[in-house]
């Protein structure tokens, strides 16, 4: 798939990048900036958000996506940068990923799942979605994952989440039809991001090696491709994997 991250593009548009301080959502922000989109990107971090927009010359939006207050705030926000206080596109990259037996999965660690995976992309889309539908356009992009729908040992939390972004997904793109409004979900395979950090490879020896994990520069053109086609194009979904 080839890059759409030049020639401006998305000249004129605005789009939001949650999970924007590293990983998926950090190279999707440079991609939409370099092809000429204001960029507004979010993260918890905010030491590490504000140097990941300075460095890609987007607007830094602290917020925690899986506070329904924190999103009613951050929406708020918008409209300190936008003049419509909607952006054009949405994209949910921000995202958890651990690995246990279900047996061993903490109930803290299960609730975290879903809280930043599933709920973080529901209440950024029912925050901004009524906004787009009046206006008759945007377009909402959902980073899920492989294991939204193939099933891997130790992945109950992470896979019940990704399950269920899948599902939220398919309504949503139900829901749209004909209103001018567009959702992709994107599916990428194990990707090189800094969320295996923290993963014991010995207790986990299956894990593909970093090298044969796709690059995250890789996903965002995928996300950039899909935001970018004319309006009668609609990209549902994604799926991408490492030859």
């Amino acid at each position: 798939m080839a890059s759409s991250a030049d020639g401006g593009a998305l000249r004129g548009r605005t789009v939001l990048v949650t999970g924007a301080s590293r990983g998926i959502g950090l190279e999707t922000a440079r991609r939409a900036r370099a092809a000429g989109a204001v960029v507004l990107m979010v993260a918890r971090g905010e030491a590490g958000l504000r140097a990941a927009a300075e460095e890609v010359g987007g607007h830094a939006v602290p917020a925690d996506v899986s506070d329904p207050v924190a999103v009613q705030r951050l929406v708020g926000r918008l409209h300190d940068v936008l003049e419509s206080g909607v952006p054009d596109v949405l994209v949910n990259a921000a995202g958890v990923f651990r690995l246990a037996p279900l047996a061993e999965t903490e109930i803290e660690d299960f609730d975290l799942h879903l809280a930043v995976n599933l709920r973080g992309p529901f209440l950024l889309i029912r925050a901004l979605l009524p906004a787009m539908l009046a206006r008759g356009s945007g377009h909402i992009v959902t980073v899920g994952s492989v294991a939204g729908r193939l099933a891997f040992p130790h992945n109950g939390a992470y896979a019940a989440s990704k399950f269920g972004v899948r599902g939220l997904h398919a309504v949503l793109d139900a829901e749209l039809r004909g209103t001018g409004v567009r959702a992709t979900l994107i599916e990428p395979a194990a990707t090189a991001t800094g969320i295996w950090d923290a993963i014991d490879r010995e207790r986990h020896p299956d894990l593909p090696p970093r090298d044969r994990m796709l690059d995250p520069g890789a996903v965002a053109d995928a996300i950039v491709y899909a935001i970018t086609r004319p309006p009668e194009v609609d990209v549902r979904v994604i799926a991408l994997d490492r030859t």
